[in-house]
């Protein structure tokens, strides 16, 4: 060990140790997962300042940071361009430019996607492809699992572009201001990084993933050919894929029927019964019907499956069965209402809800046919299983009822469904907003938090989004996660805890050369973020690297920058939220993740400490 290193040696304090045990406590709460990522990150921030650790006046400074203001920002931004149908017109350019040719059509959707990803959050991006995805699946033939994939990772490569593509660059210059008020004397101030300091990593990490699936995907994805879902709507895939066959009749209730009393969920409950979609009563008819509405004599039901199973359920129940729409030919008209797929982000509050606690049909007009988990389907049991992130939900309802539902962004809509472009007429706005805003960001004589929110009010003054419709873009539970974990960073930095594990680390490896330990440190990072998240490894990791660059002379904005980079590498695990989006679409299993992902993870490793190092 250095003689310097030893003289100013550092012993644990009352403080140091608190925070620690709270780092640990948080690292149990995400693995446990008895509460959500952003009720921890909420309870920690509670315990900082219960405990002092960060002073009052400061604890809640999290939310007014640089870093929530930039990521309310982005995805306000996102949601001006997809409101113009911006994703629509861009699915068509990569139909023509691929001609349907596989490779072409991974290669041109996956760099679109990579490059969009460098100015929007990551599960925002893949919100946006989904459907995209489904589109080109259904129109090309190509199998949506080949598709998703290859999407997925090169979202994630490119949000290392810039300093606001992912939630840990965008924490970055936060947890550098916070380092520079505990200093050790002599030390140069850490400068903030630029919007565009990380984009030569993700360059290369972004054509390096590129050529990967070009030059390794048949062989990669090879085996992806029939598996998941290819969300053309027709019936024979929602048959083929879910049980749901069969037509639509209507069933007429007589007087002698023992479901005259009963409600939808009882009568829907019986052995036997096909599936009750629609219900007129008296002068009324319509989709989904809620659980608890009544059936009396002369109600009309809509019912899909087997006709043979429906006559059996007409006959049983003294019910009258015609096959022509008389009453409902209008609300099941394909070009208003129809069976869709849609999957549960890891940000949705339907998580941990039963189907049947959420009231789908009476919120929102919705009915759920069934829970596709784990490569099973869930017809019968669906109803009381809590949903997990990933889930896949097979719906039929309008298709104006699914699209209010979808704004609410508890589940992503992943069938391409007839919906009409809201605001085509503000497209040219809303992308010059966009790029006067990055060109601002660009010129260093705006704050980067300035002149994104600038271009987020500018889409609302300008009319491509109303108040409303920005607020409901803003991923509430990301603002929270972030805001509660980036003053634990600063614990870890101001009590010293980040100097004495630094201390430590150097007592044990301090014979390495500053760029193995640059590597050991950015190796920790990425097995961290697969347990806490990539804001929780960053908030944890980047004092931590700081404080070794300092001590073993290494570079501390190079050590820093490569932490906030390697919290994102999780390319192999559903504990990612963009990976998790596409686990029940694509069909994917964790062998797959693993054979695709593992290669790529170490080719960003080596990338991110090669390229950082030239250049920092």
């Amino acid at each position: 060990m250095d003689p310097d290193l030893a003289e100013s040696s550092l012993t644990l304090t009352t403080d140091m140790v608190l925070v620690l045990v709270l780092v640990g406590f948080t690292m149990v709460m995400f693995v446990w997962e008895k509460l959500r990522p952003d009720v921890t990150a909420m309870l920690v921030l509670m315990l900082l300042g219960l405990t002092g650790l960060v002073p009052s006046e400061q604890i809640f400074d999290g939310f007014a940071g640089s870093a929530v203001v930039s990521i309310i920002a982005t995805m306000v931004l996102g949601a001006g361009l997809d409101r113009t149908g911006l994703m629509n017109r861009a699915a068509i350019w990569l139909l023509r430019r691929s001609k349907g040719v596989e490779e072409r059509l991974i290669f041109y959707s996956s760099a679109t996607a990579g490059l969009i990803s460098a100015t929007m959050q990551n599960p925002s991006v893949m919100a946006l492809f989904l459907p995209v995805a489904s589109r080109l699946s259904a129109r090309s033939g190509v199998a949506v699992s080949r598709l998703l994939m290859p999407l997925a990772m090169c979202i994630m490569l490119g949000g290392t572009l810039t300093m606001v593509g992912n939630s840990p660059q965008i924490m970055l210059n936060d947890l550098l201001a916070q380092a520079n008020h505990n200093l050790p004397s002599g030390v140069a101030t850490l400068e903030a990084l630029p919007m565009f300091a990380p984009t030569p990593v993700g360059i290369v990490l972004l054509a390096g993933g590129l050529l990967y699936f070009r030059l390794f995907g048949k062989k990669m994805l090879g085996g992806l050919a029939d598996k998941g879902v290819t969300p053309a709507r027709t019936e024979s895939y929602f048959a083929n894929t879910y049980g749901l066959s069969g037509d639509v009749f209507e069933l007429t209730v007589t007087a002698e029927s023992p479901l005259v009393g009963m409600s939808i969920g009882e009568a829907e409950s019986q052995r036997g019964a096909p599936l009750l979609l629609a219900l007129k009563s008296g002068n009324e008819s319509r989709l989904a019907p809620p659980a608890d509405q009544m059936i009396w004599v002369g109600s009309v039901l809509g019912v899909m499956g087997p006709r043979e199973r429906v006559a059996d359920y007409a006959q049983a129940n003294l019910l009258r069965m015609q096959t022509r729409l008389r009453h409902f030919g209008d609300l099941f008209n394909p070009s208003r209402a129809g069976i869709s797929e849609a999957v549960i982000p890891p940000t949705s509050s339907f998580i941990d809800h039963a189907v049947a606690d959420l009231q789908l049909r009476r919120r929102f007009g919705i009915s759920v046919l069934a829970v596709y988990r784990d490569g099973k389907v869930h017809r019968d049991d669906h109803r009381r299983m809590p949903l997990r992130a990933g889930d896949m939900l097979v719906f039929h309802s309008v298709w104006r009822d699914l699209s209010k539902a979808a704004a609410r962004r508890d589940f992503v809509v992943v069938t391409d469904v007839p919906k009409d472009e809201q605001r085509p007429h503000k497209l040219w706005v809303a992308m010059t907003i966009f790029a006067i805003a990055l060109l601002l960001a660009l010129s260093h004589q705006i704050a980067v938090p300035v002149a994104l929110m600038a271009g987020a009010m500018a889409m609302v003054l300008s009319g491509v989004l109303n108040m409303d419709e920005a607020y409901r873009s803003i991923n509430w539970k990301t603002v929270f996660l972030m805001a509660g974990l980036i003053p634990m960073g600063w614990a870890v930095e101001s009590s010293g805890l980040a100097a004495w594990l630094a201390q430590t680390v150097l007592e044990r490896v301090g014979g390495l050369p500053p760029i193995a330990l640059q590597a050991l440190l950015a190796v920790s990072t990425v097995l961290l973020g697969l347990v806490v998240g990539h804001v929780g490894a960053t908030a944890i990791m980047v004092p931590i690297a700081i404080n070794v660059a300092i001590s073993a002379g290494g570079a501390p904005l190079a050590f820093a920058l490569t932490m906030a980079l390697a919290a994102s590498n999780n390319l192999i695990s559903t504990s990612n939220p963009v990976l998790a989006m596409v686990a029940g679409p694509g069909g994917y299993r964790t062998r797959d993740w693993m054979r695709v992902g593992l290669p790529l993870t170490a080719m960003h490793l080596v990338v991110v400490l090669v390229v950082v190092n030239l250049f920092y």
